[in-house]
């Protein structure tokens, strides 16, 4: 993951995402301890038109993480 890539955070990435939402990642916060396999994020909650709506920290699994690349996938979905 690097920043500017789009992820998709469902409930397979946290309990949180009950609702899912899309997620333009900033960076990942490398230093801060977590369970193995988590992890925080800092990036931009996007809207329906793939715009940022409202920045947050998020802490997920890595593996429940699905990584859209591109901002433009947003849209094709």
């Amino acid at each position: 993951m690097k920043p500017g890539d789009v992820l998709h955070l469902t409930r397979a990435a946290s309990p949180q995402f009950a609702r899912p939402i899309f997620f333009r990642l900033i960076k990942v916060r490398v230093h801060l301890y977590t369970y193995d396999g988590w992890t925080w994020l800092d990036g931009y909650q996007l809207d329906e038109k793939g715009d940022a709506s409202g920045r947050r920290e998020v802490y997920v699994l890595k593996a429940g993480i699905k990584l859209l690349h591109s901002p433009h996938a947003l849209r094709h979905n």
